[in-house]
């Protein structure tokens, strides 16, 4: 069975694109992307713990 570890990540508005290309480098993928309690948008992200 995978084990996953999580991470949210704050998005900002001017670099979204290379937030997430970071952190795709690191292992990571994109699960969802929300709106945070103060308005922004925060992304949800796993990897399998293998990867760290």
């Amino acid at each position: 069975m995978t084990a996953w570890e999580y991470a949210t990540v704050p998005l900002i508005d001017h670099v979204t694109k290379q937030i997430l290309d970071q952190w795709g480098e690191d292992g990571w993928e994109l699960v969802q992307v929300v709106t945070g309690p103060t308005g922004g948008l925060v992304a949800y992200m796993k990897r399998s713990k293998g990867e760290a």
